[in-house]
């Protein structure tokens, strides 16, 4: 089985329909079950288990601003990939190699993630056994904005890199998909660094077991190298010396029942004892090693066939898709599960059930499992998986946050099919993109995870297109939902001069979580009937009438979240009962309860951390106040402000520019969505008014 994406290795979310609910845990070379007992098993070879012995599939990940691109072109460097290191920001009119966009270079962050892989020759410091590791890499971006690359890419790697400088890190994405990882403290010849820290953090804000693997040898200007505590040794270039730390075992004793056994029993574990339970660990997703790089991506993160995975058991897997075209066209990421992808062979995608002939994976005559491919020529969307035509198994989805901010958006001058074109390509290549066409004004919105996201595309839109746009102000993504059950009865006839329309709908509605956590709706619908008041091929046309109600609401115009319909009694006419009688009465039913329910408007809220200089403290603090903020934790730390709240996203519009003025341009920030709040009750009167008037100009 190969999971495929398009270019930089985007892997969006499915959504099944009709599906049996039947998940299989597997490995990276096992089938995903049928409703049975047991699950197909997949053999590995000696060749294959000797290859995947040094295979690893790791992403980098961390922060914005923590140092993940200039990490991975030193990686690419020193394991010779690259004859030479450029800066990401590209001052030296080259950047960095794992930023080919010239907007990446520009801003100097990351867009689009990008893969690469360079081999690693390791020699185990206890047996002396040399080994050379292949290692494919992801570098994945920092800013939240782009939160939809980190989650394609977490999705179908092993293990990770986590890196940490002075910012809060933030790893809710590696336990979402349960990826092993290391942590990796960089920046430590900067003023300030302190790792000690950076570890302590891992313990109290991620709540991480973690421990040093090595320490460092003097810091700032006067970092010299790094102490083994695992193999008894100090990294200079005279040669190994050093002493092993108590604190290792400790921590690891927390978490792994073998070292723990030791530490009760007051026996010293052996270098070897210690090295196998930090790997067993970190593989668990209990620990996290800190210090080693690629010695210890080869030591401590799991190989291909040690990572467990999902499948779906379903004939009618839906997904979103992601393209990436290029100058040859559609270059598609794959990534190995089971079997051997070969030059010439056929494969079926399982989703649309299309035979697909397989051209030459990168002048490879075949790809076995674990392994990471790169193809041209194979018309897929990013997320489909594709079998031998066996089975239709489908990998399991991926977390894709709502949209949370949109604008209005046309071209400047007469437009052109590249207009839509370009929509069209970054709609598909992108699951937190969204476009679509506002029914009243008639205008184009397209919508986003940030005031950044969206700049981004629109400048894409104008170098790789030739498209200049005029964007609207941008426009919080509200929702309306309801704080009470509220009854329902609703007869809808209408007789014209041939058969009419007859169909009553009895039920209620009532509230239900509108924050619902990954996967799960923020609406449903149940149908209660007993008896067959409502004839069963009806029931679909309730279903859509209900949705389709959801997609506006009476308050403000916004979409409804929140809303549990339940269906209880009705009834019908033989001749003027139809689908269209049924979903139309269900419709003015929805509305008629739905004002009746105490409707309320919702603005999501996003969680803001701002780091400043301590210095500018109360400027901060009094900053969020007036823009309604609520300071969850603050610290300070060294010279260093760091302060954790949650702000309404309509209150944040402007604050960078704020921010750089009462902080001397030295503040920094971060927002990401946290989930959807009641708005005040002024604000929502008042956008209630604005939508009241508006519909009036229009009669």
């Amino acid at each position: 089985m190969v999971l495929s994406s398009a270019s930089r290795l985007s892997w969006p979310r499915y959504t099944f329909r009709g599906a049996r609910q039947c998940l299989s845990r597997r490995y990276a070379t096992t089938t995903a079950a049928p409703e049975t007992t047991t699950s197909p098993q997949y053999d590995l070879s000696d060749a294959d288990r000797s290859r995947l012995r040094v295979q690893r599939n790791i992403g980098v990940s961390a922060h914005i601003d923590s140092g993940k691109t200039t990490l991975t072109e030193r990686i690419l460097y020193y394991t010779g990939r690259i004859g030479a290191i450029h800066e990401v920001r590209g001052r030296d009119n080259v950047g960095a190699k794992m930023d080919s966009m010239d907007l990446e270079r520009e801003k100097g962050i990351t867009i689009q993630s990008a893969a690469t892989f360079c081999d690693w020759e390791m020699e185990h410091p206890i047996t002396k056994q040399k080994d050379k590791f292949a290692v494919n890499i992801i570098d994945t971006p920092g800013h939240v904005d782009f939160t939809i690359e980190v989650e394609r890419a977490l999705r179908v790697l092993d293990g990770a890199i986590l890196v940490l400088a002075k910012l809060r890190p933030v790893d809710r994405q590696m336990r979402r998909y349960n990826v092993p990882r290391i942590s990796f403290v960089n920046k430590m010849d900067r003023p300030g660094a302190n790792p000690w820290r950076i570890i302590d953090q891992i313990r109290t804000k991620l709540r991480k077991p973690a421990a040093a693997v090595q320490i460092p040898i003097g810091r700032e200007d006067e970092f010299a190298g790094v102490v083994d505590l695992v193999h008894w040794r100090a990294l200079y270039n005279e040669g190994p010396k050093g002493r092993k730390d108590r604190e290792l075992v400790e921590a690891l004793s927390d978490v792994d029942d073998e070292i723990g056994d030791l530490v009760l029993m007051e026996e010293e574990p052996t270098n070897e004892q210690l090295e196998a339970g930090i790997r067993r660990a970190t593989v668990a997703c209990k620990f996290s090693p800190v210090f080693p790089l690629l010695d210890g991506v080869a030591m401590y993160l799991p190989r291909p066939d040690e990572k467990e995975v999902l499948a779906h058991d379903t004939n009618l897997p839906a997904n979103s898709p992601q393209l990436e075209e290029g100058k040859y066209g559609q270059l598609t990421y794959m990534r190995i599960y089971q079997g051997t992808l070969k030059k010439g062979s056929w494969i079926f995608n399982a989703r649309t059930g299309k035979k697909v002939k397989v051209p030459s994976p990168c002048d490879v005559d075949n790809i076995g499992p674990g392994e990471i491919c790169a193809i041209f020529g194979v018309d897929c969307a990013s997320g489909d998986s594709f079998t031998d035509g066996s089975s239709a198994y489908s990998m399991t989805p991926m977390f894709v946050p709502e949209p949370v901010i949109s604008l209005s958006i046309k071209p400047k001058g007469q437009e052109t099919p590249n207009f839509s074109r370009a929509l069209s390509r970054f709609n598909r290549e992108d699951p937190t993109f969204k476009v679509h066409i506002d029914k009243e004004s008639k205008e184009t919105i397209i919508s986003g995870m940030g005031e950044l996201h969206l700049e981004i595309y629109v400048e894409r839109m104008k170098r790789e297109y030739n498209v200049e746009c005029i964007t609207g102000k941008p426009q919080v993504a509200w929702r309306e939902t309801i704080n009470q059950r509220t009854e329902f009865s609703y007869t809808h006839k209408k007789q014209t001069g041939g058969a009419g329309q007859f169909a009553k709908v009895v039920g209620y509605i009532e509230p239900c979580s509108y924050n619902a956590a990954d996967g799960e709706p923020d609406r449903s619908f149940t149908n209660s009937i007993m008896g067959g008041t409502i004839p069963s091929h009806y029931i679909p046309a309730v279903e859509r009438g209900f949705y389709e109600a959801m997609e506006k609401g009476t308050l403000a115009g916004y979409p409804i979240v929140g809303v549990r319909f339940v269906l209880t009694d009705g009834a019908f006419h033989t001749v003027d009962s139809s689908e269209l009688a049924f979903k139309l009465c269900t419709i003015y039913a929805f509305r008629e309860a739905f004002a009746k329910a105490r409707a309320q408007l919702l603005e999501p809220v996003m969680k803001v951390d701002v780091v400043a200089p301590a210095e500018f403290q109360s400027a901060v603090v009094g900053g969020l106040n007036t823009r309604r903020g609520t300071i969850i934790d603050s610290e300070v730390r060294d010279d260093e402000f760091v302060c954790e709240s949650e702000v309404a996203l309509n209150d944040m519009f402007g604050y960078s520019n704020q921010l750089r003025g009462s902080t001397q341009g030295k503040g920094e920030f971060s927002m990401e969505y946290k989930n959807y709040a009641p708005a005040l009750p002024s604000l929502q009167q008042q956008l209630s008014d604005e939508y009241k008037k508006k519909l009036a100009q229009k009669k």
